[in-house]
């Protein structure tokens, strides 16, 4: 038999700005968007660690992100 012992999941995230609206209002949700995923985190209790986060010229934000894979305990990954 096995078990998990810890798991985590890195990704990078890309957020990206609405093409069809005003590049200011697009924006806005843009930030408004990574705000609300942040918070969802917090919300469901997913554990996490952000590595990075950075806005590209484009305004688009990269994140790069470890976090808990579904409810399996996350062990050292975290630390």
């Amino acid at each position: 038999m096995k078990r998990i012992k810890a798991a985590c999941i890195r990704q990078t995230l890309c957020f990206t700005p609405k093409e069809d609206v005003e590049r200011t209002y697009a924006l806005k949700l843009l930030k408004e968007g990574v705000k609300k995923y942040k918070a969802q985190l917090e919300r469901i209790g997913t554990k996490h660690k952000i590595i990075s986060e950075e806005e590209q010229s484009d305004g688009s934000v990269l994140i790069e992100i470890i976090k808990q894979y579904n409810s399996s305990p996350v062990g050292d990954y975290l630390k």
